[in-house]
């Protein structure tokens, strides 16, 4: 995983403070791999309630992080209840690692 240990703990952070404490967040895509260079950050956020505005609320997210990472790309994935699910979700649930 290409993050450090302030990278990862920012990015709690920044999901628990603007979603509460049960909202998991992993890492997916190019990230994972320690031979890769570059590439941006792909993170998905799951939720166990319903969001309202999710295009939104991912907007916000990769906003504040991608700040928090002096301006690294920063695409954020949501996924909750009342969403519809595709491929992508199931991807980044069952590769993606947990920060």
């Amino acid at each position: 995983m290409r993050l450090t240990d302030t990278q990862r703990q920012n990015i709690r952070r920044i999901v628990h403070e603007e979603l509460g404490e049960s909202a998991t967040v992993k890492l997916f895509g190019s990230r994972l791999d320690d031979t890769a260079r570059g590439g941006d950050i792909d993170l998905f956020v799951e939720l166990d309630k319903p969001v309202e505005h999710p295009a939104q609320l991912s907007a916000r997210l990769s906003v504040r992080i991608m700040r928090a990472m002096h301006g690294r790309k920063v695409d954020v994935l949501v996924s909750a209840p009342n969403l519809s699910e595709q491929t992508i979700h199931k991807l980044a649930r069952e590769q993606g690692v947990r920060l």
